[in-house]
């Protein structure tokens, strides 16, 4: 018989935030990310859009602040801060992309080191639109404590629209007046060619080719003017060029297109990811305006996204009022989080947002 049989079991070692990325190596961390992502609520929380951001956080100082239990990584958070003295900690590329993410995080207890950790910086920390039922909101209320103060207030919420099998006819599921406008934009297309719609996996060989073409519809766009096409930012495309590659290699990106007469006038760019369909970016050309090849698109993609039985069409970005007024008002709940450590940072970070606030509620003075 082992002598050691009835000898009681070491104790699990208790789980502690670390920096991952100095006290693992890439690879690793890279291996234990991806295991992690099955439970993550948005493909922003993925180790491959980590890692496509290099040229957006430039000189910036980076912690990928974790925690371990034992030898497993067990939840990641990403952040980053400008080197100036009065910087803050916050969610790594959510000054650049405005894009919603969280805590990836296997278990809700996790939360809690984390949350410690942040409570333990000199810097004051701002999560921007991390999801309304986050388990770092609790945990954060527990751990700040006299800590500093912590700031949670509503953000701007991600449409979505949950699919079903009804939406294999998404006309469908709109008004008669939305019908007949769909109808008239279609016979406009008709009239001007052919039209055709695609939506392509392409392999890693192809995949610059139909991204070039892709940021060129968005290019002749209202977008070119208001600095938010991504052509216009050199940084910006190599972002999405990376993200987007790193995604065709995997088989998750989708790239869509309406043609008319073999030209393409309206785009998507999109990943499968956790069964859902996630809408990064739309275009279209402004010369093909009048028959709405935008509108078009989407409601093809809508069918698209039920016949491949996916649970929701997520249209990221902010629930604008085009999007509510037009396809839908289901929205996934987002919430800003702030801390404010009783530190100088801190101090000079809770004054700076009281002046701020204080003047969008004060009157306008009178001419």
């Amino acid at each position: 018989m082992d002598a050691d049989a009835d000898a009681p079991s070491a104790p699990a070692a208790p789980a502690r935030a670390v920096d991952l990325a100095a006290s693992e190596t890439p690879e690793r961390l890279a291996a234990e990310w991806r295991r992690l992502e099955v439970h993550g609520a948005w493909p922003t929380q993925s180790h491959a859009f980590a890692a496509a951001l290099e040229p957006l956080l430039a000189g910036a100082h980076r912690h990928v602040l974790g925690v371990r239990r034992n030898r497993a990584v067990t939840a990641i958070l990403p952040l980053c801060r400008e080197d100036r003295f009065l910087a803050r900690w916050r969610l790594a590329g959510s000054s650049e992309l405005f894009e919603p993410s969280d805590l990836l995080c296997a278990r809700a207890d996790d939360a809690g080191p984390v949350a410690a950790a942040i409570a333990a910086l000199r810097h004051p920390v701002s999560l921007d639109r991390i999801s309304a039922d986050s388990p770092l909101v609790p945990a954060l209320r527990r751990a700040i404590g006299q800590r500093g103060w912590l700031s949670v207030r509503p953000a701007m919420p991600c449409p979505m629209i949950a699919l079903d099998s009804g939406w294999r006819d998404p006309e469908s599921r709109f008004s008669a007046r939305r019908r007949s406008d769909f109808r008239r934009a279609a016979r406009r297309a008709e009239a001007m060619g052919r039209v055709t719609y695609e939506t392509l996996a392409p392999a890693a060989h192809a995949f610059d080719a139909l991204f070039d073409e892709a940021i060129a519809v968005e290019l002749n766009s209202w977008k070119r003017d208001a600095g938010s096409a991504i052509a216009v930012d050199a940084r910006r495309e190599t972002f999405f060029r990376r993200f987007f590659r790193s995604a065709a290699t995997d088989g998750n990106f989708r790239l869509s297109f309406l043609r008319i007469d073999g030209e393409a006038v309206a785009m998507q760019m999109a990943l499968l990811w956790s069964g859902r369909y996630w809408l990064f970016k739309i275009g279209h050309d402004e010369r093909f305006g009048k028959c709405s090849p935008g509108t078009l698109l989407m409601l093809h993609m809508l069918g698209w996204a039920a016949e491949q039985g996916l649970e929701s069409f997520e249209l990221l970005g902010e629930a604008e009022p085009w999007i509510t007024r037009f396809w839908t008002e289901e929205q996934r709940g987002c919430v800003h989080l702030r801390t404010y450590p009783y530190t100088l940072p801190g101090l000079i970070a809770l004054a700076a947002d009281a002046l701020v606030w204080l003047r969008r509620r004060l009157p306008a003075p009178r001419r």
